[in-house]
């Protein structure tokens, strides 16, 4: 008995994916459970399991094309004890299995593994690479995930071939434009920052940080919670603060409707952090930071940076953020002017912490750990001396962190 396997919801309003890599090929056998395909959302990776055991007859998208939610994903010739339950089957919840986290501290350099199946590429490219009978294993893709495109393929061939005394100029191999679909993150991305800046009037609030104190503070920490397990960083203290100071200025945690009529202040403290992930930007978020101690954050933030990383993440963690907090510095540049996560009414970026010399209270020249936090606000809703203040009480906290556990008791 054959059936069509149904793509299922794979999140909140989505309803069409990506195919990005198919883990089997029509022929194979097949288990329940067996993840099949990898697909890729407007949001993360997530990896579609089958729920029958049987045989692969045909698959009815290639990798890289576009495949609807609720229609034939691929068609499926079914064991005998299974098409006997068939009927019985269809009535089973699909649910794609959970995201596997792959930590990923640096990003990934695409292995060279011997086989050409396991390379990520189109039909046509492999047929390319065996009519001149290269193994596409051997060649570095320059596509999305290390896909290995046409072009990469016809500059392995120009490298291969011999060199020869005289070179004629028109034999030169002309550099080749790449051009690729802008879709999945990065086409959301695009949408979703277009509307915040065409309908949000943002504005931007530029600040100092002391955070000498902290830094000692998260040594300590370090000293005598870290392990390979729970690293602990600044971003959890940063969180924290931002959520004790959020008591105190709770428009800060506010949210509009789409006609601005209503302001809700919402109740969960559930702080975002952009992360810079291998579909794009995504910004999860902490859920009840409020209730949360600071070791229980770092936890959270290293399960969330790990799967954002990996882009293999579950859309849950996607949704309900209340404001978010950009650590640009990370990476380098010492401000920005971030541009709010709608329906959020603000955003910060962190920029790179500096030790630069300040002047003491006696008038002595010292060595401080500064960094600069760049607000956005939504000026509909908050002002500047608003923010200015909320961002004071915040610093208050990152600069004297005795105040901020005093805060939490």
């Amino acid at each position: 008995m054959q059936k069509d396997f149904i793509l299922p919801d794979i999140g909140e309003g989505i309803v069409e994916c990506e195919v990005i890599e198919w883990k089997i090929k029509e022929g194979d056998k097949i288990e329940e459970d067996q993840i099949v395909v990898d697909v890729s959302t407007d949001k993360a990776i997530v990896e579609i399991p089958s729920m029958y055991n049987g045989r692969i007859t045909k698959l009815h998208y290639a990798e890289g094309d576009t495949a609807k939610v609720h229609q034939p994903l691929f068609v499926i010739e079914l064991d005998g004890a299974e098409a006997e339950s068939s009927s019985s089957a269809d009535n089973k919840s699909m649910q794609p299995a959970s995201a596997v986290v792959e930590e990923v501290a640096e990003p990934c350099e695409i292995q060279a593994t011997g086989d050409s199946h396991k390379v990520l590429t189109t039909p046509a490219v492999r047929k390319m690479a065996r009519e001149h009978q290269l193994d596409l294993a051997t060649i570095v893709g320059t596509g999305k995930q290390g896909r290995v495109l046409k072009e990469d393929v016809l500059g392995f061939l120009a490298a291969d071939k011999p060199v020869t005394s005289q070179v004629s100029v028109d034999n030169r191999v002309e550099p080749v434009n790449r051009t690729e679909p802008i879709k999945g993150v990065r086409k959301i991305m695009a949408e979703r920052m277009s509307e915040a800046v065409s309908t949000i009037p943002h504005f931007t609030y530029v600040d100092e940080v002391d955070v000498t104190a902290l830094m000692t503070l998260r040594q300590d920490l370090k000293d005598s919670y870290g392990t390979d397990e729970l690293k602990i960083t600044l971003m959890p203290l940063f969180i924290k603060a931002l959520s004790l100071a959020i008591k105190e200025f709770p428009i800060l945690n506010s949210r509009t409707n789409d006609d601005f009529s209503e302001l809700t202040y919402v109740a969960s403290h559930n702080i975002g952090m952009a992360v810079d992930g291998k579909t794009g930007l995504l910004v999860p978020n902490i859920k009840n930071v409020q209730q949360l101690g600071v070791l229980d954050i770092a936890r959270e933030v290293m399960r969330l940076t790990a799967a954002a990383r990996s882009g293999k993440i579950d859309p849950k963690d996607l949704s309900g953020g209340t404001i978010t907090i950009s650590n640009i510095g990370a990476i380098g540049g010492t401000a920005a002017t971030p541009i709010i996560n709608k329906p959020a009414v603000a955003i910060v970026a962190l920029g790179k912490i500096q030790t630069l010399p300040r002047y003491s209270d006696q008038g002595d020249l010292v060595a401080r750990k500064i960094m600069t936090v760049s607000w956005s606000g939504d000026h509909r809703v908050i002002d500047g001396g608003t923010i200015a203040r909320f961002n004071n009480l915040w610093s208050r906290y990152l600069e004297a962190p005795s105040t901020m556990f005093v805060a939490m008791t």
